[in-house]
């Protein structure tokens, strides 16, 4: 299938997040659509809670009354969802159900980002991009953003007219030098 899956808002009941959740998972294996629906998540978050008998760390919904649903939609990934008891739709613009950008599935931390860098503090790289192109420098400082991977760097020490200059670039303008 060339349609890549997607995020989808589902309204439901108040309290029915988890019956939803997991009734739109258990009739996905059923009717065997699971290459339509892929995942179905409840953000959660930790809160600490005042009791009497002191602090107490909790689990709860940041969106009560929401599931998200990566999904190919199709009229049957739709008719799967909508027809699961507890859910009321899907949330979008008039009645046609529209899925998370990009930097709302990072804000909400529904997905979680993985990607690999092929050095580390004290290798050698080359600069593949920018004024400095060409240069060869050793790796002072590596920060990866795993939330934001966009917002990481790396501080590279780049010998220019005899001197050592550190450089910060971004994760893809350099490369390892292989032995």
């Amino acid at each position: 299938m060339a349609e890549e899956a997607k995020w989808y808002v589902v309204h439901t009941y108040s309290g029915y997040e988890n019956a939803v959740a997991t009734a739109v998972m258990k009739a996905a294996e059923n009717r065997k659509m699971t290459d339509l629906i892929k995942e179905v998540s409840i953000p959660m978050e930790k809160v600490t809670e005042l009791t009497d008998s002191g602090e107490k760390e909790v689990e709860r919904k940041v969106f009560p009354g929401y599931v998200l649903v990566k999904m190919v939609l199709t009229d049957e990934s739709w008719y799967l969802v909508h027809s699961v008891r507890g859910a009321t739709g899907f949330v979008g613009f008039d009645g046609e159900a529209v899925p998370l950008t990009e930097q709302e599935i990072i804000d909400l931390g529904v997905e979680r980002r993985e990607f690999h860098v092929g050095y580390g503090i004290g290798d050698s790289v080359r600069v593949l991009d920018g004024p400095l192109a060409g240069f060869i420098g050793v790796v002072e400082e590596l920060e990866v953003n795993e939330a934001e991977p966009d917002k990481s760097s790396v501080t590279v020490v780049v010998s220019m007219f005899g001197r050592e200059t550190p450089v910060t670039l971004e994760l893809d303008q350099v490369e390892e030098i292989k032995d």
